[in-house]
């Protein structure tokens, strides 16, 4: 309505699902969301390897941990965002959802693959096997198929917005297996250790551990939003080619 003022978070969303706009947006923070996580990450590996003492009963095999537990996290987190947009973009039908959705599933399908490999590497030692058919293990396969087919639906259909659509249907459905990865250690008797640190009640990580853990993860999510910004971007453009704000920003005349 006239005359009613416009909370500036719901217009500066608003704003974001314009093409022009977004392009700009992620031409400008994606360099710094890279930067910054990188940063992070590096930080948080150096403590890793350097600060933190080695395991009593491990050694130094556990440090690999460092990698798997922040991939580990990044593979769930990475799905919920991927089903948040095909939600948003089978509802209102957002073509900028679409894309997001869509570029969310390689970089979680490389998390959940780093992920898995990192898990077998400890695992070996530990476990004496580089496989195991443990609630764990399995759920997290599966959610790498999950990535992998919504990749593969959405580059089998020629139409991209029809294939997006139909890739969003397939990433709800696979909605159901986040939280049975993340509670498969409470809800099975399995190998995988149970969490260690926990939002609501007591974690049970060494204090040590804690701050280089915690920085690596923070910089996979910024490496994560970098990433996704680009490749969105990128998308959008390939997508957009014929209109005016392209030409433009390729400087190609009219």
């Amino acid at each position: 309505m006239p005359g009613v003022p416009v909370n500036p978070i719901v217009r500066w969303f608003h704003q974001l699902g314009s093409p022009p706009y977004f392009d700009g947006f992620a031409r400008r923070y994606a360099p710094w969301a890279y930067g910054l996580g990188g940063a992070l990450m590096l930080w948080g590996m150096w403590l890793a390897l350097y600060q933190v003492p080695a395991d009593y009963q491990q050694g130094n095999s556990f440090r690999i941990l460092f990698i798997h537990v922040p991939a580990a996290w990044m593979s769930l987190f990475i799905y919920g965002v991927m089903a948040v947009n095909a939600f948003i973009a089978l509802v209102w039908r957002i073509k900028l959802s679409e894309l997001l959705a869509m570029n969310c599933a390689p970089i979680g399908a490389a998390f959940t693959l780093i992920t898995l490999v990192t898990g077998s590497v400890w695992g070996k030692p530990t476990w004496g096997t580089w496989w195991t058919w443990d609630a764990r293990l399995t759920s997290e396969l599966v959610l790498l198929f999950l990535y992998l087919g919504v990749m593969g639906l959405y580059g089998a259909i020629d139409d991209r917005r029809n294939a997006a659509r139909a890739a969003s249907f397939l990433a709800l459905v696979g909605i159901v297996n986040v939280p049975i990865v993340h509670f498969s250690v409470n809800w099975w008797n399995t190998l995988h250790q149970g969490a260690t640190i926990r939002l609501i009640g007591p974690s049970t990580i060494d204090a040590s551990m804690l701050a280089p853990l915690l920085f690596t993860a923070l910089g996979t999510k910024l490496w994560f939003i970098g990433s996704l910004l680009a490749r969105t971007r990128t998308a959008l453009t390939d997508l957009e080619l014929g209109k005016d704000w392209v030409r433009r920003q390729l400087g190609v005349p009219r």
